[in-house]
């Protein structure tokens, strides 16, 4: 895979541990299902503690952390603004106790994506939700192989493509990700121009429609 290139209309980035990748997938698969087209999901796996440090709570206090005040106004403010928009999907979001490495769940969007693709809005829906609500260990891959299952992907030859090509191909196109300009989720790439934000998709819109008319301003319609 190459970060900007795809045979697919749009390339969309995402990361199961995003609060701002939760609060997207809806709007984007809408608009998936309302195109008629098929988008290119992809894995994103962000590395949080290096631009926001690290910190571990339990039952709602810190017990370990090496975040300054700053970081800490950041992830307190990112998960406010998220909540708001989950609570409108009538989705709980809650705050996560550690950060969760997210490469297992994301390198099996990869594997429904290649074996299984129109199964792939069942998948995310199996595993957002329930991982905000503090109900999954994304770490085991024993339970992202059972949320396949669930979802009726096979998931004959997963735990060799988690371990092997899977986690090649995540590892790789983690190395491009950042060169290429994409450094968040979620991020669109439409004819090689990247837009970081769900708040960009009235634009992605009218772009995948045909671009007629004006373009619509990222945030609010506005009179020209």
């Amino acid at each position: 895979m190459q970060a900007l290139e795809s045979a697919c209309p749009l390339i969309v980035y995402i990361d199961i541990k995003s609060p701002y990748a939760f609060v997207a997938i809806k709007p984007i698969l809408a608009l998936e299902k309302e195109l008629n087209q098929s988008f290119d999901w992809r894995p994103l796996t962000l590395n949080i503690p290096s631009y926001l440090g690290s910190a571990t709570t339990k039952k709602g206090k810190v017990i370990k952390s090496d975040r300054t005040p700053a970081q800490w106004n950041m992830v307190r403010y990112a998960y406010r603004d998220a909540r708001r928009y989950a609570e409108r999907q009538g989705y709980t979001l809650k705050g996560t106790e550690k950060i969760w490495d997210s490469s297992i769940p994301n390198i099996a969007i990869l594997w429904v994506s290649q074996t299984d693709r129109e199964k792939l809005p069942a998948y995310l829906e199996a595993v957002f939700p329930p991982f905000w609500r503090r109900e999954l260990d994304i770490e085991d891959p024993e339970v992202v192989e059972q949320i396949l299952r669930t979802v009726g992907v096979s998931t004959h030859g997963f735990l060799a493509f988690l371990n092997g090509p899977g986690r090649a191909a995540h590892d790789a196109l983690s190395q491009q990700l950042h060169p290429a300009g994409i450094y968040g989720v979620p991020s669109f790439v439409i004819d090689g121009q990247v837009l970081f934000g769900r708040e960009h998709l009235p634009y992605v819109a009218w772009h995948l429609s045909g671009r007629t008319g004006h373009a619509p301003d990222i945030a609010y319609e506005i009179s020209l």
